[in-house]
C-alpha cells in the first residue's frame, strides 16, 4: 500500500469514523463535540510560528507535560500548541497547562485536513509522541520543511510487523522524519529496518523515567488518609483499569477482606465514561462504596473508594500502600508502571504489558514489581505484601532506584530538539 491508495480508503472510511463517533458519543457526549476541528475547520485562535506537540491521549500527555513546560521555560517567545485525538486527552491537557498552551483535536489524517492545519499553525518545529505515525500529517509537514521529531518512540515486535506488512506506506513516511527519539536500541533497530534514515535515529531511553512529584503529594495524601482514619487500614489502589478488569480486582479485594476485614480499595477506571457503571457494579457486589467526586469522607465501614475525578492520579497513588496497574489483565498492553513506583509504592501488575516491556522488565528484575495472572494471584501478592512491612518497603525503593538510574532521557531529547530547531 502506498500513500495515495491509503489515502483513497481514508476517505471511502469516513462514512464509518462518523458512526463510530456517533457510537462513542452515546457513551461519552464529548465525542460529540468539536467535531469541525477533526477536518480542520472552526480551529481555536491559534498563535504561528512555534513549536506543535501531538499527544494522542492521556498517557501521552502525561508523558509529554515534563517536556513541555522545558520548551516554555527555554522558548518563552514561542506559542506551544497541544493536539490529540480523544477527550479524556483533551480534559487532561487542560488540566494540566490551562491557557499556558494553545490546543485542539488533530485533524484526521486526510491531506487537505493536515495540509489546512499546518498552513493555519505554521509551526517551526513537530513532536510527536511515541508511535502516533500519521503519513500525511509527516508529508504535509516534510513538504513544508517543517522538522518532524518521533519523541519517546517505541515499536513493539508486534507493531513492527503491522508497519513491516505495508512498505509501500511506512518507509517513505519515516525517511521523511528529521528525528527519532527511540526508548531503546531494539526499538531504534526497528525504525531503521522499517525505513527510518539511519543517521536520523538515536536512543535517548524513556522520559518516562523523568517524571517529577510535588514534594507536598504525598503529605497532603497521608492528611487526607489521616482525616480518615485510615493511618493504619490497608490501602490499595487499582488504577487505570479496563472492562473486564473490574470484576477480577473487586473479588481480589473480597479475598484481602476476609484475612483484613478493614481493607480499602482505591478503583480508578481508565476512561471516564465507565465511571457510573463501576460505580453500578461495586454496589451490585455489595460493597460499601463512596465515589471520589462527592468529596465524603471514607469512613470505616467504606469499602471502595471509587476514583472518579480527572487528574488526580499521582495523588491517589499516594493515598496507598500498594498499587495494581491496569490494562494488564486484559490484552490492552498496560499503562505507566513509573507512576506508583515513583512513589515509592510497590506495583503489581497483570501479563499483558507490551506497551512496557523493557520498564517492566527493569522494575520485574529489581523487584519493584511482581506480575500476577488472575483474582488469586492478585490476592495472594496483596496479603503477602500487606503482612510484610520489610518486604512493602523493599519493592518501593527498589522502584525508586530503577526510576533514578533511568533518569536523564528529557535532558537528551531536549538537546536534540535544540539542534533541530538551530538548523
Amino acid at each position: 500500500m502506498n500513500r495515495a491508495l491509503y489515502t483513497l480508503l481514508l476517505h471511502l472510511a469516513l462514512p464509518l469514523i462518523a458512526l463510530r463517533l456517533y457510537l462513542r458519543g452515546r457513551q461519552a457526549p464529548a465525542y460529540r463535540q468539536r467535531i469541525a476541528e477533526r477536518f480542520a475547520f472552526q480551529l481555536p485562535p491559534l498563535k504561528r510560528g512555534g513549536f506543535w506537540v501531538h499527544a494522542v491521549s492521556v498517557g501521552e500527555s502525561i508523558a509529554a507535560a515534563p517536556m513541555i513546560r522545558a520548551l516554555r521555560e527555554r522558548h518563552p517567545e514561542l506559542p506551544i500548541t497541544v493536539t490529540c485525538m480523544t477527550p479524556t486527552g483533551s480534559e487532561r491537557i487542560r488540566a494540566l497547562f490551562g491557557d499556558q498552551v494553545q490546543h485542539c483535536y488533530l485533524p484526521y489524517d486526510l491531506p487537505w485536513a493536515a495540509a489546512r492545519f499546518l498552513d493555519r499553525l505554521q509551526p517551526k518545529l513537530a513532536v510527536i509522541m511515541e508511535t502516533e505515525l500519521w503519513p500525511n500529517h509527516i508529508h504535509q509537514c516534510a513538504r513544508r520543511g517543517i522538522p518532524t521529531v518521533l519523541a519517546n518512540a517505541r515499536l513493539s515486535e508486534k507493531s513492527a510487523r503491522g508497519y513491516a506488512r505495508f512498505k509501500g506506506l511506512t518507509r517513505p513516511m519515516l525517511a521523511e522524519m528529521s528525528w527519532i527519539a527511540a526508548q531503546t536500541e531494539a526499538e531504534a533497530e526497528r525504525f531503521r529496518q522499517l525505513g527510518a534514515r539511519p543517521e536520523c535515529v538515536s536512543v535517548t531511553g524513556s522520559i518516562k523515567f523523568d517524571l517529577t512529584i510535588d514534594p507536598e503529594l504525598k503529605p497532603r495524601a497521608q492528611a487526607l488518609r489521616s482525616s480518615w482514619g485510615a493511618e493504619k487500614r490497608p490501602v490499595w489502589i487499582a488504577a487505570s483499569t479496563h472492562a473486564g478488569e473490574d470484576e477480577i480486582i473487586l473479588a481480589a479485594h473480597r479475598q484481602l477482606l476476609a484475612e483484613h476485614s478493614d481493607s480499602l480499595l482505591v478503583l480508578v477506571p481508565r476512561h471516564p465514561e465507565r465511571f457510573e457503571a463501576v460505580h453500578v457494579l461495586c454496589q451490585r457486589e455489595g460493597f460499601a462504596t463512596v465515589r471520589r467526586s462527592s468529596g465524603s469522607a471514607v469512613g470505616e465501614g467504606i469499602q471502595v473508594l471509587l476514583g472518579d475525578t480527572m487528574g488526580e492520579l499521582l495523588f491517589l497513588y499516594a493515598l496507598a500502600d500498594v498499587a495494581f496497574v491496569g490494562g494488564s489483565l486484559v490484552p490492552a498492553g498496560g499503562h505507566n508502571l513509573l507512576e506508583p513506583a515513583a512513589l515509592g509504592v510497590p506495583v503489581l501488575s497483570g501479563p499483558h504489558l507490551f506497551n512496557f516491556l523493557e520498564i517492566a522488565a527493569q522494575l520485574r528484575g529489581a523487584g519493584a514489581l511482581v506480575v500476577v495472572a488472575d483474582c488469586e494471584a492478585l490476592a495472594r501478592q496483596l496479603r503477602q505484601i500487606l503482612n510484610e512491612t520489610e518486604e512493602l518497603q523493599r519493592m518501593g525503593s527498589a522502584g525508586l532506584v530503577v526510576l533514578r538510574a533511568n533518569q536523564g532521557a528529557l535532558a537528551r531529547l531536549l538537546g536534540g530538539v535544540e539542534r533541530l530547531l538551530a538548523k
